[in-house]
């Protein structure tokens, strides 16, 4: 196999018709370069679509009320209700498989400014909630601290505030910490401030409020009542196979009809994230079906210039089965002549795919980040698994040409004009 004059043989066979050989490894060549940039592509949306989800508990569900659409227990249809604190206690007894209850309120986004410091004012979204809510949002505190039970069960008025808020009603050297912010008419003081895991630049990006939940309660009238909940599950529990029994449990708390629909609306973020982790199979999967039917196509055309190459050498073939030579190698030479053109063709594919790879990243990181695509890459193992594709199609690729070599009788190939 490693014949000096069996490869001296392979390279004047490949380069007897230059044109023809470049033609054919061009087949290939493509093949493996669309396979990689399709991956490659695939990673980059997939890098893109888990940055939105950095950070933040995707095994959570959040619940909240509406309007009941039956009647039950004495209760008319059409009725308004609230969560309460002690269905938050009653979840934790009833589902030990959740992990975080935590129960927010918030005010809601109205005409007009809600927010005054001084001279400057601005209009933000303000929630009062848990210290456990920051497990739960892709967000980090850049600066001071984040509530926390002191400050919960003291009712303090504290406020940690968004990173844009800063920008917005602050000086850019002014320190934040200890000074006042006047939220809907009550002061608070500021303790921390936060930024967010994921920061795609948007109008609202690090512009909330956060506050200890009992604090909110108490500034603005809301007694024991709850607005909604973040709920997350444990490792190895899914939130989406205990919804149904977070719900009916609230449902009988609040008094609602079981059968009503209506009553209680959630969203279910694991559901959406499976739903996403699926897509991102379903593109992997795109991209090799796709990438291996051109790579095929390049393929067949390595074994039909094989088997051009095996009729121009008939009378050859046939001298050295007449002088003996055994079929095998004969067939090893052609499987290796037609596994060295596709390998190479291949590595050439998997070098301008490298490259085009790298331009495309060199650009992302001249231009900013662009929503939804992030660093396309492939892995190790992509380029081992082109490899051993290579290796596999070469082999198709000459097997047919290789069996028709020493199918050839001698003396009818020496009869070969």
């Amino acid at each position: 196999m490693f014949s000096k004059d069996r490869w001296k043989e392979i390279l004047e066979v490949l380069s007897s018709n230059v044109w023809r050989t470049v033609a054919t490894a061009f087949g290939v060549g493509w093949g493996i370069f669309i396979l990689i940039i399709l991956l490659a592509a695939g990673k980059g949306l997939e890098n893109g679509i888990r940055q939105d989800f950095n950070g933040v508990a995707t095994n959570t569900m959040f619940m909240w009320t509406e309007t009941t659409s039956m009647a039950y227990e004495g209760l008319p249809e059409g009725r308004n209700f609230n969560f309460k604190l002690e269905d938050v206690d009653l979840l934790r007894r009833n589902v030990p498989e959740l992990r975080i209850i935590s129960p927010r309120n918030s005010i809601r986004m109205q005409e007009g400014d809600n927010v005054i410091r001084g001279t400057e004012t601005g209009r933000y979204r303000v929630f009062g909630d848990y210290p456990e809510i920051i497990e739960q949002n892709p967000m980090f505190v850049a600066h001071g601290r984040f509530f926390n039970y002191n400050d919960i069960n003291e009712k303090r008025k504290v406020v940690v505030i968004g990173d844009g808020i800063r920008q917005d009603l602050y000086e850019e050297d002014e320190e934040v910490l200890g000074t006042y912010l006047k939220i809907s008419g009550v002061n608070f003081m500021v303790i921390g401030t936060y930024k967010e895991k994921t920061n795609n630049g948007g109008e609202n990006s690090e512009r909330q409020i956060f506050m200890p939940f009992t604090s909110f309660s108490q500034a603005y009238n809301r007694a024991d009542n709850v607005g909604w909940m973040a709920i997350t599950a444990k490792d190895g529990s899914s939130i989406s196979e205990l919804n149904e029994e977070v719900i009916n449990t609230v449902k009988q708390s609040r008094k609602v009809h079981p059968d009503d629909e209506r009553a209680i609306g959630y969203f279910d973020l694991y559901e959406q994230f499976n739903r996403v982790e699926s897509l991102f199979g379903a593109l992997r999967f795109v991209a090799y079906f796709v990438g291996i039917l051109v790579l095929i196509s390049g393929i067949i055309g390595v074994s039909n210039i094989m088997l051009i190459v095996i009729k121009e050498r008939t009378k050859e073939i046939g001298i050295r089965r007449a002088l003996g030579e055994n079929p095998w190698s004969i067939r090893l030479q052609i499987l290796m002549e037609s596994i060295f053109l596709t390998i190479i063709s291949g590595m050439i594919g998997i070098i301008f795919g490298a490259l085009s790879i790298y331009g495309i990243n060199s650009l992302l990181d001249s231009i900013g980040p662009v929503d939804m695509f992030l660093n396309p890459s492939v892995s190790l193992g992509v380029v081992v698994s082109a490899l051993v594709i290579l290796i596999v199609s070469g082999l198709l690729a000459g097997f047919i040409p290789a069996n028709s070599a020493i199918r050839v009788r001698p003396i009818e190939a020496l009869r070969t004009e």
